[in-house]
């Protein structure tokens, strides 16, 4: 069983950057494939990313291509999502997420594994 802990959250200017880390507990994590989800106030959670279990399969939602990049460090256990270039849309709660499948996923449902979310806030 792996667990998820985010961190790196915070509150930045637009234009600015942050970069979350997926901390994963378990000897397993090299054989999920992870993704990052967030939810704005008042909104769905929703897909931001996703990584295939060796890193060499990425996806992203159309609104953050060429903005966030996914990465994986399988030696540390460890998933990242640096994002440049916020803007005040990106603000939510970004969660991550672990898939026992080598391939990436993009649905909510597909994921086993969630992580209790870490605070993104971009001010205009």
């Amino acid at each position: 069983q792996v667990q998820l802990v985010e961190s790196g959250g915070g509150l930045v200017q637009a234009g600015g950057s942050l970069r979350l880390s997926c901390a994963a507990s378990g000897r397993t994590f090299s054989r999920y494939a992870m993704g990052w989800f967030r939810q704005a106030p008042g909104k769905e959670r929703e897909f931001v990313a996703a990584i295939s279990w060796s890193g060499r399969n990425t996806d992203y939602t159309d609104s953050v291509k060429g903005r966030f990049t996914i990465s994986r460090d399988n030696a540390k256990n460890t998933m990242y999502l640096q994002m440049n270039s916020l803007k005040p849309e990106d603000t939510a709660v970004y969660y991550c997420a672990a898939r026992a499948a080598i391939i990436t996923g993009t649905q909510q449902y597909e994921y086993d594994l969630w992580g209790q979310g870490t605070q993104v806030t971009v001010s205009s």
